[in-house]
């Protein structure tokens, strides 16, 4: 949605002017440059520049399985994100929140409790039905961002970071920065490329899925493309301390994450199941689809279907918390030990 909240918000991301007009049709008071957003339900407030470097979000095949389109409530590993984060950042009303790199709006929709204004940002528009509605959303680039300085007393960010370029990250968290109070937080999930030996398991758990998916009973292809983009700009811990440094920020807290039983639960049994749905989509769309759609149509119809049985059925979603539960022992047991993915809390210095 567009709000007059975030309307008083924005700012031109080339020299941070004030906008003036309507929504659909803002005009810088600084430079003079027009913004004109095609939809009613999200600002387009993209930088002039147009950097080389894009994301593959922006690929339109990464989302035939529409798992952007609805919301459905925080489990497995995205339950274990969504506590940490309230655990980790804890907005109270008065803040002023940014989710930077947002995707489809869930974690905004998650966290409307905490009453406090949000703001989510990405770089493309596939944000869910219920965002479009229900939150402020803008189309913008990390590395120029389109508000003042110190707009904001918090941020957070959640599988994005890795996603970036070392220059990219160094950018992304200038301005992070710059549009931060000064004593303002940010949150983030990611990872650097030094592991533990601790998850000499996930390997174990990842040949695992090889062997299944040779044989038929497992099917990561889109996971793998959703992840083909990961550019893991991050050696180590070290080296996070002196980038984060150099944006002006310092580690307030920090939690590893070595995901074994999460990784078991979410790439073997959630794919099995997956793929058993799947396929039973596969049959039925047969004599109705042209044959190179069925794969892509039967793993849509699988994702919508399971998010649909999830709402109606108690005893599933029962289930699912109960797993999400269990996946948080990989943080009771390994949390502690310098690892690969981690959970932190960086405040401007």
């Amino acid at each position: 949605m567009i709000s007059t909240s975030l309307l008083s918000l924005v700012r031109c991301p080339d020299c941070h002017g004030v906008l003036a007009g309507t929504p659909d049709s803002l005009v810088c008071r600084g430079c003079g440059r027009p913004y004109h957003s095609t939809s009613p339900d999200y600002l387009d407030l993209r930088p002039r520049v147009e950097y080389a470097e894009q994301t593959k979000y922006l690929d339109e095949t990464l989302h035939t399985d529409a798992r952007h389109e609805t919301v459905s409530p925080p489990l497995l590993g995205s339950r274990i994100r969504n506590d940490m984060l309230r655990s980790f950042l804890a907005p109270e009303p008065h803040d002023l929140v940014v989710d930077l790199g947002c995707g489809s709006g869930r974690a905004l929709l998650w966290n409307r409790d905490w009453g406090s204004t949000m703001v989510g940002i990405d770089i493309s528009p596939f944000f869910s039905g219920e965002a479009r509605r229900g939150v402020d959303l803008l189309i913008g680039d990390l590395r120029k961002l389109p508000f003042a300085d110190g707009t904001f007393t918090k941020a957070f960010s959640l599988d994005v970071l890795e996603h970036l370029s070392p220059q990219a990250l160094r950018d992304m968290l200038a301005e992070t920065s710059r549009v931060l109070a000064p004593g303002g937080e940010l949150f983030v999930y990611t990872h650097v490329r030094k592991n533990a030996p601790v998850a000499l398991g996930l390997r174990w758990i990842n040949a695992l899925g090889h062997r299944l998916e040779r044989r038929g009973w497992i099917d990561a292809r889109h996971e793998r493309l959703r992840k083909s983009d990961h550019l893991n700009p991050l050696r180590d811990i070290p080296e996070l301390e002196q980038v984060v440094h150099t944006a002006g920020f310092s580690i307030r807290r920090i939690r590893y994450y070595t995901p074994l039983v999460g990784g078991f639960v979410e790439n073997i049994m959630m794919r099995m199941a997956e793929r058993t749905l799947a396929r039973r989509a596969a049959r039925r769309l047969e004599a109705t689809v042209a044959a190179d759609k069925v794969d892509a149509e039967a793993i849509r119809e699988a994702r919508t279907s399971a998010k649909a049985h999830i709402a109606s059925s108690p005893l599933t979603y029962a289930a699912l918390r109960m797993l999400s539960s269990l996946m948080k022992l990989d943080l009771l047991l390994f949390g502690r030990i310098r690892s690969g993915p981690f959970f932190a809390l960086l405040v401007k210095e």
